[in-house]
């Protein structure tokens, strides 16, 4: 039997991995300046945690979500979101009691759906939820930080869609008005639209089905339910938005698939990635803790589709060049080997963290390994065979400048790799 991977669970290889460290090394730097901190929770948790959260009527649990009996007869779930393990864990860990909690997460989350280009069966989430502040003010701190993200990226043409879902009073007003309105042409509407109009109707917004959608798009608006609280969120946070000058489009069909949001949802949304346009999507859940056992705490955040980010980063070709180091050495002889092994330890006592030394390992000979050195991406390979190490000295040979390649002693050449890599905060 052939062995390979299981269908929509994909390795990410040596080769594709600088991309990743580049878009998670922007985000972490990037929520830490924000004064987000990070969260790590449990890939498994118990089935009925996301019931409870995430609805039982919801495609994600009802279609999609990995779950199973382990050997002790427990009922567990592998994580198809993250919001509903940091409440459990907040509440758990008594996180929200008369506390403000900003934290992010990142990692694998699981949905057995039809897999696609950037959508996966395991496929990584950045996740950023704030609690205890009641907004608009953090709302707005939370989609100025994804267009921060976006700069850092390089991403261009997103369109930022705003929508409100409003409280209970709103929900069950609309609700009523949906149904009517569907009711009435319920005919025509696809088979999962039609089961929803029974057990959760404002999802039937969010058809992909063009015959459905061509019904929906004169449905009532839920800004016409709107309690005044809700509107209140609303126009606060679109003046948020735009006193920090970002662009934005309220979309009155814009619903989300878990059904614990409320008030302020968002989608940021790309032209750049076909049918799969949606790159971040969130909004508020301010009843989420105390459906869950917690107490009242009001709380927002979004999430990012990794996969989609980093299509989006290959597309515009905004993503550095996935070298290998940025120093190699080649030793040559008997006595350049063994003293190679001590030039790359030095190399990287030098170097600290502010650049990666490769050693030329396994012989080879030197045109061999300079082609290697070449392959690595490295800016400067060290050179040293038993000539240099009778005389104290190393060949330092420049990859990617036009300057001539020097002879260096060990003093003088850790003044050259510090000229040549300066501490990256320089």
């Amino acid at each position: 039997m052939k062995v390979q991977s299981i269908r929509g669970f994909n390795d990410v290889l040596p080769a594709d991995s600088a991309l990743w460290q580049h878009l998670f090394d922007t985000a972490r730097n990037l929520f830490e300046a924000y004064g987000y901190r990070e969260m790590r929770i449990p890939v498994v948790e118990s089935i009925a945690l996301f019931k409870r959260a995430v609805g039982e009527v919801t495609d994600v649990v009802e279609k999609e979500m990995y779950a199973f009996e382990d050997r002790g007869g427990e009922h567990i779930a592998l994580r198809p979101e993250f919001t509903a393990g940091v409440v459990r864990a907040g509440i758990e860990h008594g996180l929200f009691h008369n506390q403000q909690q900003r934290v992010w997460c990142a990692g694998p989350v699981f949905r057995y759906e039809r897999p696609q280009a950037g959508r996966y069966r395991q496929f990584h989430q950045l996740n950023v939820e704030a609690y205890g502040i009641p907004g608009p003010d953090v709302d707005v701190e939370l989609i100025a930080m994804t267009a921060r993200l976006w700069k850092a990226l390089g991403f261009r043409n997103l369109r930022l869609e705003l929508n409100s879902l409003g409280g209970p009073e709103t929900r069950t007003r609309y609700r009523a008005a949906l149904v009517g309105f569907l009711s009435r042409h319920e005919a025509s509407l696809d088979e999962d639209s039609r089961k929803r109009l029974q057990t959760n109707p404002l999802r039937v917004l969010d058809s992909k089905v063009p015959a459905t959608q061509s019904i929906v798009k004169d449905a009532p608006s839920i800004l016409d339910y709107l309690d005044a609280d809700s509107a209140a969120h609303l126009d606060g946070l679109r003046q948020g938005l735009s006193d920090l000058d970002i662009a934005h489009h309220v979309n009155p069909r814009l619903v989300r698939g878990l059904d614990y949001y409320t008030k302020g949802v968002f989608e940021w949304i790309t032209s750049e990635l076909g049918a799969q346009g949606t790159i971040c999507a969130g909004g508020r859940y301010d009843g989420l803790v105390e459906q869950l056992g917690g107490s009242p705490t009001p709380a927002v955040g979004w999430a990012a589709g990794v996969e989609r980010l980093i299509l989006l980063l290959q597309k515009l070709g905004t993503a550095p060049l996935a070298a290998e180091a940025d120093v190699y050495v080649c030793c040559f002889g008997e006595q350049g080997e063994r003293a190679g092994l001590a030039l790359a330890e030095a190399a990287r006592d030098a170097l600290g963290q502010k650049a990666r030394v490769a050693l030329n390992v396994g012989g080879g000979k030197p045109g061999a390994q300079f082609k290697r050195a070449d392959k690595s991406g490295a800016r400067v390979a060290l050179a040293i065979g038993d000539d240099e190490v009778a005389a104290g000295t190393v060949q330092v040979k420049f990859l990617r400048e036009d300057r001539p390649q020097v002879a260096a002693t060990r003093s003088e050449l850790a003044a050259l790799l510090a000229s040549l890599f300066p501490p990256k905060h320089a």
